[in-house]
This record gives structure tokens, sequence and C-alpha cells, in this order.
């Protein structure tokens, strides 16, 4: 029997049984979250009678497509529900069950979503809740699958914001001044969320740092040293990396980490995600881009002065020392 709905740390949902046992819920073919910054683009948000898709049914959509940062088009309709709503959805949203009498049905509505949402990037707040609602209800009703990336605009919030006590969208919005007022009502949720993404970006230029950098930083922050791995058989052993174990921290200037952390498994090391005692080599990228920098220095390199205080053998490298070692085999 079921009893709950969640994300794992690895951010798959999962269905927890009475056995407490976990069972995967797989959408094929679904689109994937990315962090990115398009000038064309559709927000939405939907408003349900609860929070499991299998059960729970959408009683409002709104998506509104923005494109060099103007509103082109707007979708936005209730959705009349199989049951009546109850009063604490009423409470919340403010939508009643006489209002959704004359609504369109959820297969009429869900062929003009589609149609309006096109190929778009999708953007909302913690939008995958939205996405699995819009994804099941799709397929559903026209066998078709909501195959659209989308843009959490949380996620990049608690990049951006990690000091805030939550990163709830009207936390957020709080934060920067953005009226909430008429939140729980899809379109209103919309206009609060592009708020939000604007305002972010705004900050991340205010840094010094392109769009394009926070991706590309974001992107790297989300490589782990377990997915890197080497197809060769033989190693030379005398290389000064084989057997070694590296982390980097920082962005590198003359290649990607993924390719650099790669190099050093291809000649018989190891890397690392963080610094421990069998840590040999911390490799300092440039430190413009990094989220934890404090005084200069990353998380990462305080980590590791501090065990080599304690006597722990860990060298800490430039990047072109780095690149040295490579070359001396």
């Amino acid at each position: 029997m079921f009893i709950s709905i969640g994300i794992d740390e690895d951010g798959r949902p999962y269905i927890t049984t009475s056995d407490g046992s976990r069972e995967k819920v797989v959408r094929k073919g679904k689109g994937k979250s990315v962090i990115d910054f398009p000038s064309t683009y559709t927000v939405l948000d939907i408003e349900t009678t609860g929070l499991d898709p299998r059960y729970c049914e959408i009683i409002e959509i709104s998506a509104m497509k923005y494109s060099s940062g103007q509103n082109i088009g707007t979708f936005s309709t209730l959705v009349k529900p199989s049951e009546p709503i109850d009063e604490y959805i009423t409470s919340l949203t403010g939508i009643t069950n006489d209002m959704l009498k004359s609504a369109p049905d959820i297969s009429e509505t869900m062929q003009k979503f589609y149609n309006f949402v096109g190929s778009d990037l999708i953007v909302g707040y913690n939008v995958n809740f939205d996405i699995n609602f819009l994804y099941d209800n799709l397929l559903n009703c026209h066998s078709l699958i909501l195959s659209n990336s989308f843009i959490d605009v949380m996620r990049i919030a608690r990049k951006i914001l990690p000091g805030l006590k939550n990163h709830k969208q009207a936390t957020v919005a709080d934060h920067y001044g953005i009226s909430t007022a008429g939140a729980h009502r899809a379109a209103v949720d919309c206009e609060i969320c592009n708020a939000i993404f604007e305002k972010l970006q705004a900050d991340i230029l205010a840094t010094g740092q392109s769009l394009e950098d926070f991706k590309l930083s974001s992107k790297r922050s989300e490589l782990h040293a377990k997915d890197i791995s080497t197809e060769n058989i033989s190693f030379d052993t005398s290389h000064p990396l084989f057997g070694k174990v590296c982390v980097f921290t920082g962005t590198l200037e003359k290649m990607s980490r993924k390719d650099a952390m790669q190099l050093v498994v291809d000649f018989g090391g190891s890397v690392g995600d963080n610094v421990t005692k069998k840590t040999n080599y911390l490799i300092l990228g440039n430190n413009d881009f990094c989220q934890s920098i404090k005084d200069g220095k990353s998380n990462k390199q305080k980590k590791a002065e501090d065990l080599i205080l304690k006597g722990h053998d860990i060298e800490i490298l430039s990047e072109n020392v780095f690149y040295d070692l490579v070359l001396e085999g």
C-alpha cells in the first residue's frame, strides 16, 4: 500500500510502501532539469488537489511565454476535477467548486497546454512537481510525452542565496521585495517566479560573472568522481599521478574539470569529490566562480591546509604545476 512520495538524494522520485521499501517512479522520455538562461522560455505553474499525481488532480494551469524579457503570450485556465475539492484547497488557493463547474476537463486542457508550450524550455519554481503532474496527465489523456527540459528557479536560488532560512518562493520573493499578493493562483505564481528568475540573473551578473560562466560552474559542481573511469588496462607505474588521489577546487582555465579528472584516472590515479586523509594532491583552479570562497580560499583548500598541519601528506598544486606533472610521464 502507498504511504508517501519523495525525492531521493539524486533527485529521483520514489514511493514508500507499507513495508518501508522504496519503488522508483519512472517517467520515460521526461525532460531533464537544467540550469540555463534562455532568451525565450515558458514559465508555468499549476494548482492541484494534493501532492501525488496518481491520486490527485490538476485544477488550474497557467503558462506564460517570455522572449527577451517580454511576455508574448499567456495560457491560463481552471480545470474541472472529477471530484469536488475540499475546504483546505479552497482556503489555500481561493478556488471554489462553483468556479470549477464550467471549467474544461483535463483532456481538453492538456491538449491546449501541449500546443501552447511547444518545444520551449520550461521554467518554474520547484517545477519538477508541476512537470510530473503534467507529464502523467498528458500521457494518460493523449498518449503524448512531455519531453521539454526544465529550469527549476528554486535550484538556482539555493546556489545564489545560500544564507536564506529556506528557499520557498515566498521567502525568495520577500528577499527581493517582490509582492506575493494573490499567490497560490497559477498565473500570479508564474509572474512571481519570472520576477525571481530575473532578479537571480541580475545578482549573477552583479558579481562580474557571466550567465554562461555560471552555467558552466554549475555543471562542474554536478560532476562526481564516481562517474570518472578509464578504459586503460596498463599504466606507467613511474608516472607521478599513478596511484595518487587528486581533488580539484575552483574553475580550471585550460580544460574542463571533467577532462582533468579523466587525465588523472587515465594515468592510473583516482579522483575524489572532497579532501580527505587519503588525498595526495589538491589542484587549485581559478576561484572566481567558487560559491564557497571565504578569505580567498575554498573550503577544500582550508581542509587540505588543516590536514597538512596535522602531518598528513597532501600537496597543494596550482593548475600549471598539475599540467607539469601530467607532462612528466
